[in-house]
C-alpha cells in the first residue's frame, strides 16, 4: 500500500511539474495606441492643416506633449508570450501648423488579388448570362 502512494505522489509531482514547464497560461494580447493605417497615410500632404490630419489619422496618441511641431502616432501589440511584438509608427511634422513631412514605417497594403490587372477593366464582375429557355419538344 506504501509503495503505489509513493507512486502516486510522484505521478502527481511529474504531472505539476510538466504542466508549469509547458506555460499553459493565457497572456491577454496588450495592445497600446491605434494602428495608422496605410491609405490614411498615403492621404496626408505637404500643406495640410492640424484639422486635415487629425481628420485622416484621428487624434495622436502624445499630442504636443513635448514638441508642438510634431504628432506622434505609435502603435504596439504583443500576443502571447512566444510571438514578437507588432509596432508600428508615423510622425507628422508640421511647420506654421500646416503638415511639413511624414515620417512612417508603415507599410502599404499588398495589391488585392482580386483587382483588375489592366487600368480601365471593370472593377465587378460581369452578370451571368440568362440561361437559356427550355426547349419544347
Amino acid at each position: 500500500m506504501q509503495v503505489t502512494t509513493s507512486a502516486a505522489r510522484v505521478a502527481a509531482c511529474v504531472a505539476l511539474w510538466a504542466l508549469g514547464a509547458t506555460a499553459c497560461v493565457y497572456q491577454m494580447p496588450i495592445q497600446q495606441g491605434n494602428y495608422p493605417d496605410a491609405a490614411a497615410l498615403a492621404q496626408v500632404r505637404p500643406g495640410m492643416t492640424r484639422a486635415q490630419v487629425r481628420y485622416l489619422l484621428g487624434t495622436p496618441q502624445v499630442p504636443g506633449a513635448f514638441d508642438n511641431a510634431r504628432w506622434d502616432y505609435d502603435y504596439y501589440l504583443k500576443v502571447g508570450s512566444g510571438s514578437k511584438p507588432r509596432r508600428a509608427r508615423a510622425t507628422v511634422y508640421f511647420r506654421n501648423d500646416l503638415v511639413e513631412r511624414i515620417d512612417s514605417d508603415v507599410k502599404p497594403a499588398p495589391p488585392d488579388s482580386a483587382a483588375p490587372a489592366t487600368p480601365g477593366a471593370p472593377t465587378t464582375p460581369e452578370a451571368p448570362a440568362a440561361p437559356a429557355p427550355p426547349s419544347a419538344t
